[in-house]
């Protein structure tokens, strides 16, 4: 049996950390969690929050989801947040929920939020997620690390 690395495990820490505050508006906790998330590795961490988000969006839209379910969960999300989040920011919001359907806008068209904007905003998403599937983040954040831990193993030469 292999240990887990301690760089998944300070990812999946952090993650869970910043996705309970998030559930409990607790600004304090959620400001500590963010600022452990973003000194990550953002590759991975984005690869790790991709996955959840994409498992949970194929969760509760188990026909597809259409242009409007995008839009759906994106304003429960603002509205959610925007109360106790004083600096939310909408355009990351969509960003990171579009990447993690893996539409990504051109080239220089709009640049990607950066690593505090994405640790900031993309655990807002899966708190709110949560809220529909009512299951812990810990299930899919160990589903997620499987899947690539999977896809890492069958990419080797």
């Amino acid at each position: 049996m292999t240990s887990v690395p301690v760089v998944v495990q300070a990812i999946r820490r952090a993650t869970v950390d910043a996705v309970e505050a998030a559930r409990v508006r607790d600004l304090t906790a959620f400001e500590a969690a963010v600022e452990d998330l973003a000194a990550q590795n953002q590759e991975q961490v984005g690869r790790v929050l991709g996955a959840v988000l994409r498992m949970q969006l194929e969760e509760t839209h188990p026909d597809g989801l259409a242009g409007e379910d995008v839009q759906a969960v994106l304003t429960r999300c603002v509205r959610t947040n925007a109360v106790w989040l004083p600096d939310l920011d909408v355009q990351a919001l969509a960003l990171l929920l579009t990447g993690a359907l893996g539409v990504h806008p051109e080239v220089g068209e709009v640049p990607p939020p950066d690593r505090s904007t994405a640790a900031r905003h993309a655990p807002l998403l899966v708190a709110d997620l949560l809220a529909v599937t009512g299951r812990p983040v810990g299930d899919y954040l160990d589903a997620a690390l499987g899947e690539i831990a999977t896809t890492e193993t069958m990419e080797l030469p």
